[in-house]
């Protein structure tokens, strides 16, 4: 009995890679190439059309980019495994794409063999994020959620306004300033809050 094939959408846009993807999966036994796409909206479309198995999505495109595509496929037909190709593994947006739900990212110009088996992996239902990308996202800084008011607090010590100063300015009490900064210092890993500061402007979280 014939076992049906994995069927792929190509999502780049550039024609000369996909050429070179399509060549590439179509010799092999259990794949094969089922549709094309050159940008964002065009890769939303086409997966709703041919419904694939596995879309290998470029990350950086013209338009709507990999990261937000993939969060609308899979919105779509969660069933559907996403595999992210981007050529720099620090890039924010392949942080983005798997918190969307895609279950794979490689880089391009990798071992064509690296691609290959991340897509039979996602494919079999398990994960497939290149060693690169992995320990970049795992050296990446989690983004530090203030609170609209800790950041006007921020900011003014920043400017290197006190206590009283921020109390008049914002219209509200020094002990409640006093709370805010505790939570910001903790937030940062900061010892005081000009450390706070301090780390505030190099992240630019505020300006000083």
């Amino acid at each position: 009995m014939k076992t049906a094939k994995t069927r792929i959408l190509l999502a780049d846009d550039h024609a000369l890679l996909r050429m070179g993807l399509k060549a590439l999966i179509d010799v092999q036994p259990d794949l094969e190439v089922a549709g094309e796409a050159e940008d964002g909206e065009a890769a939303v479309r086409a997966a709703a059309e041919l419904r694939p198995d596995v879309v290998v999505m470029d990350l950086a495109m013209p338009g709507m980019d990999g990261a937000e595509a993939t969060r609308r496929i899979l919105e779509a037909r969660p069933e559907t495994r996403v595999v992210i190709l981007t050529a720099f593994a620090d890039s924010a947006d392949v942080g983005r794409a798997l918190a969307h739900g895609a279950c794979g990212a490689q880089m391009k110009g990798g071992p064509a063999e690296g691609l290959l088996d991340a897509i039979r992996a996602v494919r079999d239902g398990g994960r497939a994020v290149a060693p690169e990308i992995a320990r970049m996202i795992a050296e990446t800084p989690k983004p530090i959620e203030l609170t609209e008011r800790q950041r006007e607090i921020l900011s003014a010590v920043a400017r290197g306004f006190t206590t009283p100063d921020i109390a008049r300015l914002l219209g509200i009490s020094q002990s409640a300033i006093k709370q805010h900064l505790a939570h910001v210092c903790e937030k940062l890993g900061a010892a005081n809050r000009s450390e706070a500061a301090a780390i505030a402007i190099r992240r630019q979280i505020v300006k000083d």
